[in-house]
């Protein structure tokens, strides 16, 4: 079960990844870690300073990365591999597809910095199309974590589990949304706040940001309910068709485009179910992205509490 974190602290999302991966890696040796020269951005060089044998640098070579993952699996190993987001979707995607997928093997990709958390990367790394990219192959999960705790608990939870998994989270501090050593299910979303008005559908980067809004319109008599829909595929489809029914609204907030991210799968499922309410999706419209701070990269693409606030009130 999971319960929400009060302390308003925040935690650093690739430090998360590397601690839980060690320690999987002190119960399990045939989970192997593997980066793209990146192991300082995204602190996996713990890993290899810690299990140097379960770990390997594969330079600037993201889609040999995924052919080396892809082997890897088929001996036996459960290899978890990293690159920032735009490298996993784009660069790399016939290997992932037809290595990964298509021949049946494992691989956990930690997609790092998508969206407007690529910060002062800017445009040439700035990933709105991954998830719409990934939720397209057969049989892959896609994943966006909120924060440090549901995070920890995704990487546990997939070991088990075959097949290809896309995992997209900032790199750096993100505020604590659950207390640590919360529990989730793959595949279903979670009901953060009750509301009888508008049904908020949010996930990732910009869930704290749509709790804030929720809260900010309770104050002014605008009963919002908000989910956080970590499990992009499989897609809680009956939640959302369940949780929709009777609602004046339905909004989706993502950081990602609104063609075929969160907002295009959760269009799909109401569509196709009859849901008769309206839905206004709420993410990045058909654009690159820049190089900025992230908090001015929110503001530029509107991925604010003060937009999602606007907008639910603007679409009433």
């Amino acid at each position: 079960m999971w319960k929400l974190a009060m302390d308003g602290k925040d935690q650093e999302l690739r430090t998360v990844f590397a601690d839980t991966l060690n320690a999987l890696i002190d119960e399990n040796k045939k989970i192997f870690v593997m980066d793209a020269d990146l192991a300082g951005a995204s602190k996996f060089g713990k890993v290899q300073k810690a299990h140097p044998e379960n770990f390997l640098n594969m330079g600037i070579s993201e889609a040999n990365m995924m052919c080396a993952a892809a082997g890897m699996s088929m001996r036996g190993y459960v290899p978890f591999v990293h690159t920032f987001a735009p490298f996993v979707a784009r660069r790399s995607l016939d290997q992932i597809f037809l290595s990964g997928a298509y021949a049946k093997n494992t691989i956990n990709i930690y997609g790092s910095d998508p969206g407007v958390c690529v910060a002062a990367n800017g445009g040439t790394h700035t990933s709105f199309e991954d998830v719409a990219i990934m939720r397209t192959i057969p049989e892959a999960m896609v994943f966006d974590p909120a924060d440090g705790a549901q995070l920890a608990w995704l990487i546990r939870e997939l070991v088990p589990y075959t097949g290809v998994h896309y995992i997209r989270a900032n790199r750096k501090n993100t505020v604590n949304i659950y207390e640590e050593g919360s529990t989730f299910t793959i595949g279903k979303g979670n009901i953060i706040r009750e509301g009888s008005d508008v049904l908020l559908i949010a996930m990732g980067e910009v869930l704290h940001d749509a709790i804030g809004a929720a809260e900010e319109l309770a104050a002014e008599g605008i009963s919002v309910e908000v989910v956080d829909m970590f499990t992009v595929k499989p897609l809680d489809s009956e939640l959302i068709l369940k949780e929709a029914a009777g609602k004046k609204l339905v909004v989706t907030f993502e950081n990602h485009s609104i063609i075929g991210g969160l907002g295009g799968a959760v269009a799909e499922v109401m569509a196709e179910g009859g849901c008769g309410v309206r839905l206004k999706r709420l993410g990045v419209n058909d654009q690159f992205g820049q190089v900025g701070t992230l908090s001015y990269l929110k503001g530029a693409f509107g991925l604010t509490q003060e937009n999602c606030v606007k907008t639910i009130k603007e679409n009433l």
